[in-house]
């Protein structure tokens, strides 16, 4: 019986161990949208919450492999170039990438316009 209860003990605490040591991704707060520097909404974030322009923060800027929107109207991330040309890309609501490679070294922000650029 003892040997039963160490080993039930012991496994209790490696279980405790790995949910703590996992990683786990942040949850998107209504009304705003959260990128991510790793895919599957994993690593450094950082969330935009509309109105008005925003440069991305914590590491996203040019680094966002995720990102999740949990904002009811569209947003636009936004890519400068060369001069001052520029690129947007629109998100929707409860728009969401996993793995965002087609965008995740272009994005420098979002706003709630286009701000003049292209689609991209």
């Amino acid at each position: 019986m003892r040997r039963t209860i160490t080993t039930i003990a012991a496994t209790a605490a490696f279980a405790a161990a790995l949910t703590f040591s996992a990683p786990t991704a942040q949850a998107t707060p209504p009304g705003r949208i959260c990128f991510w520097t790793k895919p599957g909404m994993m690593g450094q974030s950082w969330c935009y919450g509309p109105p008005g322009y925003a440069e991305a923060e914590n590491g996203t800027q040019r680094h966002a492999y995720s990102f999740e929107s949990r904002y009811n109207g569209t947003v636009y991330a936004i890519s400068y170039g060369a001069g001052s040309s520029c690129l947007y890309r629109e998100i929707r609501a409860d728009d969401y990438d996993e793995n965002w490679t087609a965008w995740a070294g272009k994005l420098d922000g979002v706003s709630h316009e286009t701000m003049g650029c292209e689609p991209g």
